[in-house]
Parts: C-alpha cells; structure tokens; sequence
C-alpha cells in the first residue's frame, strides 16, 4: 500500500481569489489519466486534453535540472494508488479532512467549498455519493468532460462541461439547455462565441457563481499553450 499522504490542499492562486467572495476553497489532486499505472482518473480524456493538462502547469511543473518529477508529482501519484488499492482507508482519511477543512472555513467566517477533481475526472457521485449527503453544507463543485453527467449529481454538487477538440457538439447542446462550458481560448477572451456569453473564468473558480448558459473562458495555461489538437480555441 502506499505511503499515506495529505488529500485535499488550500492555497491554490487561483481558489485564494474566492476568499474575497468569502468561500474557502479545497482541492483533491490526483494523477490524471493513467499517469498512476493503476488507474485511468480521466474517463473521458481526450490526446488535447492530455497534452494541455493543468497538471504540469504552475508548481505542479516545476522540476529541477535533469529530473523529470516533484514532490507534487509523487504526491498525486501516491494518492491515486492509495485511492485504487485501499479505497474504504483513502475515504476515511477524505471525511477526516473534510471535517477539518469546515472547521477552518467556519472559523474565518467563510463557506467551505471543494473541487474534489483538481486534475482527474472521476464521477464522485457514483464512488462515493455519502460525501454529498453527509457534508451537504460544503459547496462541491468540478469540471467534467463527461457530459452525461450533467444534471444527475446531487443539489450541492455543481459540474461543468469542459470543451475539448472533439466535444464542440455536446458543448453546444449543453449550452442550450442551460449548462455552462468551460473553454480555453488562445489571446483575449471573446464576448461571445458562437452566440453563447464568454465570461472571465479565470476570475475566480467558483464555478457555481457563474449565470448559467455562458462559456466560462479560460486563457490557456502551460502546456495549454503548445497546443495544436484544436482544444485550444484559436
């Protein structure tokens, strides 16, 4: 089993803008995709996905000269495998923090809210649905490119649609029914863009503030930036 490593983490620069709002905001990191070896933490990841992925971007992608990882890389590894090999212990050590995260929200007068898919997209719904009837106070909040998730998770779990290269069609429908979208754009946002609101979602990440039926942009981060497969808007 692996080595037992902290879960959720506070201090993100772009969650520490939703302190202002007064939410105090954790996240769960794991290794996306198979980066794990035991486990593919993104279902429905696509290769530009993949290559612009937010984990090596900030101090996630931060190595020193001749290695090709870090303590945050072996972090979110460690998690994953103890999340794939021991997942009643992984959740017990979740409820403790989670516990323990509202305690400090409660504390600075703030509103406890968690991304429990920092850098993977598991269907937490359906792995462990008690999380949202035991902590139903907490604000959960993720981005998914699985769209059929949309609408089935519980009142205080709020998705949102991500675009990829491939998924303009569903974006577009999830978009009409009044679903947001969150889209990477190359250079300066939009205002629109196939005639659907863009707004600044780099702002904050409280996504579940936002009006509903808009494109919640993104300027493209990291490896983001590289990006040729059409995941980019350009």
């Amino acid at each position: 089993m692996e080595k037992k490593v902290q879960l959720l983490t506070v201090g993100n620069p772009k969650t520490l803008k939703g302190q202002g709002l007064r939410y105090l905001t954790a996240i769960l990191h794991l290794a996306p995709h198979r980066l794990s070896g035991v486990m593919n933490a993104c279902p429905y990841a696509t290769e530009g996905c993949i290559g612009g992925c937010l984990n090596k971007a900030g101090r996630g992608g931060i190595f020193r000269k001749g290695e090709d990882t870090n303590a945050i890389q072996k972090a979110r590894i460690a998690r994953t495998r103890w999340l794939a090999a021991d997942r009643a212990g992984f959740l017990a050590q979740l409820h403790k923090e989670i516990k323990a995260h509202v305690r400090r929200a409660y504390r600075a007068e703030m509103v406890p809210a968690i991304r429990p898919n920092g850098t993977s997209d598991i269907a937490w719904e359906r792995v462990a649905p008690e999380l949202f009837d035991r902590w139903n106070l907490v604000r959960w909040y993720d981005y998914t490119k699985g769209a059929h998730r949309l609408g089935q998770t519980p009142p205080n779990y709020s998705l949102t649609l991500s675009r990829s290269e491939s998924n303009e069609a569903e974006c577009l429908r999830a978009l009409a029914n009044g679903h947001n979208v969150a889209a990477v754009f190359a250079g300066d946002l939009p205002a629109t863009h196939h005639g659907f609101p863009v707004i600044n979602a780099d702002e904050h990440d409280l996504r579940f503030l936002d009006p509903r039926g808009v494109w919640c942009g993104l300027r493209a981060k990291g490896p983001a930036r590289r990006d040729a497969s059409g995941f980019v808007i350009r």
